[in-house]
């Protein structure tokens, strides 16, 4: 299991630049087979892989996540989509949708027919 970021898209100038140096860390600008852009930031701090996924006039779709997730995990990995309890919502995006692996445990899942 890898978390890695594509740097062919990192975002290398103005106020979310970074570097190759900041490793799983930062913002990139991407482009989907369909030729839509999406834009990412990524984190690997404080025990979780973190990609936040989002578009300026619409929330992602579910194949544009999958595709997301193919550049930043293996395809074995498994990562979730969290609803938190209400009193804990943060919405810093209207069109924003994030998705989460723990680095130091496995993730449980459902039977596998029940994840259809």
């Amino acid at each position: 299991m890898s978390f890695r970021v594509p740097n062919q898209y990192r975002v290398r100038s103005g106020f979310f630049a970074s570097d190759d140096a900041s490793g799983n860390n930062g913002a990139f600008l991407v482009r989907l087979k369909h030729g839509q852009r999406v834009q990412v930031v990524a984190s690997d701090d404080g025990g979780w892989e973190h990609v936040s996924v989002s578009r300026q006039d619409r929330c992602p779709t579910w194949e544009e996540m999958c595709q997301v997730k193919a550049l930043f995990w293996e395809p074995e990995d498994c990562v979730v989509q969290f609803h938190p309890r209400e009193s804990e919502y943060v919405n810093l995006h209207p069109y924003c949708l994030h998705m989460w692996r723990p680095t130091d445990e496995v993730l449980v899942m459902p039977p596998k027919g029940m994840v259809a």
